[in-house]
């Protein structure tokens, strides 16, 4: 495997394609205080220490209007992959991936996407938009921009959405069908996206769309630990914190950033 570069936390503050609420571009902020609470420490269940200097970097948040923002987006992501760093970003809502994929798709452009949702996020169009958080992996495999999309713990797959997914030759793993482990080996570029709702609600009540009979963090976490590949670059998306009880999701949105960017780090 050849030398990765240093992962690096970007955070998007955007829900500007948000269909139901808003409230996800204060996200953030919320995960970065509850990845440094003093509840907790900076180890990561693989044994890695996030608090040793150059573990990781912190580029801090984008700013933009939210006309300009899907340019933005990219042109940031592109000029940290031209640095030689691994983008970890923070949305915002799930549209966000698409503007981001732009850019790490033509750096990898063998790129394996491993997309964690309780929606597929397929849609042709949503609401008359083509942008919105309902639409990005529709874009994103129209465009060639990966060439394996796998997602993980879906369980509100429409007829249409079905259609795309057989369209675009998307591996859709329900949440009837896991665990998934096997699903999640790959050689080459791997980018990881993960939509805070594939937990079930009882994890990670602060979300726009809650859909019961998701993910526990365990599994979540399992499933994140059985990736294997390069990990070039994964958002964490659609955490709202408007949405929110006692910052429980915040601390499952830190926990899950905390393990994903472990297993950056050790490979």
């Amino acid at each position: 495997m050849t030398k990765l570069g240093v992962p690096t936390i970007l955070g998007i503050p955007f829900d500007g394609h948000s269909s139901y609420l808003r409230g996800a571009g204060e996200a953030p902020g919320k995960i970065r205080a509850a990845l440094h609470c003093d509840a907790s420490n900076h180890w990561t269940e693989g044994r890695v220490d996030l608090g040793r200097a150059g573990a990781y970097e912190d580029a801090g948040d984008l700013a933009f209007s939210e006309t300009i923002a899907f340019a933005v987006i990219e042109n940031s992501i592109a000029a940290l992959l031209d640095r030689g760093k691994r983008p970890v970003s923070l949305g915002g809502d799930h549209s966000i991936t698409y503007p981001i994929i732009k850019a790490v798709g033509r750096h990898y452009p063998r790129l394996t996407i491993f997309h964690f949702d309780a929606h597929p996020d397929l849609y042709d169009e949503f609401e008359g938009s083509r942008l919105s958080h309902a639409c990005p992996f529709a874009r994103i495999m129209e465009a060639g921009l990966a060439k394996r999309l796998v997602q993980v713990g879906i369980r509100t797959i429409n007829g249409h959405q079905r259609e795309q997914a057989h369209r675009f030759g998307v591996e859709v793993m329900e949440m009837s069908s896991l665990p998934a482990y096997d699903r999640l080996k790959q050689a080459g570029p791997v980018y990881i996206s993960f939509d805070m709702d594939v937990l079930d609600p009882a994890f990670a009540p602060g979300v726009s769309h809650r859909e019961p009979g998701g993910m526990s963090v365990r599994e979540a976490i399992a499933h994140l630990h059985a990736i294997e590949g390069e990990i070039v670059g994964a958002d964490v998306v659609e955490y709202n914190p408007v949405q929110d009880l006692a910052g429980v999701t915040a601390t499952a949105g830190a926990k899950v950033l905390k393990e994903i960017l472990g297993k950056m780090i050790s490979g």
